[in-house]
C-alpha cells in the first residue's frame, strides 16, 4: 500500500478554538476508526467544520485505501479553504494529488499537485513533497524531461529527504544516466541505508554498472531489512538469478513501491 506523505498529518495551530479541537479529536477518530470518522466528518461538516471537516473525510477514506474518494475530499476541503483565504488550501491541494497519484490518476494528480505548488504558500518540506508527486506524475505520464525538472527543485527544497535522491537515482537509471544514479543512490545510502527501497535501487543500478558483487550485497540488504515487502521481494527476485549459470551481467530487479510515497 502506497502511504500518504507526513503532509497529511495535522499541523500544529496557535490556538485550541472549538473547531480546532473537534478538527483535531476527528483526525485521530480517522486514524483510530475511520468509519466512525466518516461520521463525524460529516456531522462536523454540518456544524460548520469547512475544510477540516472534509480533509477529515478524506483521512478517513485514505485510512481505508479509498483513494479517489479521498482525493476528491480533499480537493473540496481545498477549495472550501480557498473560498475562506485560508493559507492551509495548497496542503490540501497537494493531499489530492497525493491520493490522486495512489489512485492511479496521474493527469488529477498533477492537476491538483501544480494547483498546490503555484500557490507559494507550502513550507520547504511541504513544497518538496509536493514536486516528488508531480514528478511521479509525470513520469506515469510518460513526462521524463518535466520529472527530472521537479526532482531537481524538490532537492533545493528538501536536500535532506532521502526519497527525493532515490527517485532521483531512478529516474537516472530509467533515462540511463548512469554517471547522476551512481552519485545520488549513494546519498540515498548515506541518509537512509536501512531503507530497503533504496538498497533495492543501489542493487539495480551496480548490476547495470556491471558491479554484480555490489548488486548481490544490496539486494540481500533489502530482503533481510524488509522480507516481506514489494522491495524486499523484487530483490530476492533478482537474487535468485544467482542460482543459475551466471550471465554476463547481472540484470536490475524490477523496481518496487517505496514505500513512504510510490515509486517516481
Amino acid at each position: 500500500m502506497i502511504l500518504l506523505p507526513l503532509m497529511l498529518q495535522a499541523g500544529s495551530t496557535p490556538t485550541l478554538t472549538p473547531i480546532e479541537q473537534r478538527y483535531r479529536s476527528c483526525l485521530a477518530l480517522a486514524s483510530s476508526d475511520p468509519k466512525a470518522a466518516e461520521a463525524e466528518a460529516d456531522r462536523f461538516r454540518l456544524a460548520g467544520g469547512g475544510a477540516r471537516a472534509r480533509q477529515c473525510q478524506g483521512m478517513a477514506y485514505a485510512q481505508e485505501a479509498r483513494w479517489g474518494e479521498a482525493a476528491a475530499a480533499f480537493e473540496a476541503a481545498a477549495r472550501d479553504a480557498d473560498a475562506t483565504k485560508d493559507a492551509l488550501a495548497a496542503r490540501y491541494w497537494a493531499q489530492a494529488g497525493n491520493a490522486w497519484l495512489a489512485a492511479g490518476q496521474p493527469a488529477k494528480a498533477q492537476t491538483a499537485l501544480t494547483t498546490a505548488i503555484t500557490a507559494g504558500t507550502l513550507d520547504p518540506f511541504g513544497r518538496g513533497e509536493a514536486l516528488l508527486d508531480r514528478a511521479r506524475a509525470q513520469v506515469a505520464g510518460g513526462q521524463p524531461a518535466s520529472a527530472r525538472s521537479d526532482i531537481d527543485a524538490a532537492l533545493e527544497a528538501a536536500p535532506k529527504d532521502p526519497l527525493a535522491w532515490l527517485l532521483s537515482a531512478t529516474l537516472a537509471r530509467r533515462t540511463n544516466d548512469l554517471t547522476r544514479a551512481k552519485s545520488d543512490i549513494a546519498e540515498a545510502v548515506r541518509l537512509a541505508s536501512d531503507d530497503a527501497s533504496v538498497q533495492l535501487e543501489a542493487g539495480n543500478i551496480a548490476a547495470l554498472s556491471g558491479d554484480v558483487e555490489a548488486a548481490k550485497a544490496a539486494w540481500q540488504a533489502a530482503v533481510k531489512l524488509a522480507p516481506g515487502t514489494a522491495a524486499g521481494v523484487s530483490a530476492r527476485t533478482a537474487l535468485a538469478q544467482f542460482d543459475a549459470p551466471p550471465p554476463a551481467a547481472a540484470a536490475p530487479a524490477t523496481p518496487a513501491p517505496a514505500q513512504s510515497r510510490g515509486p517516481a
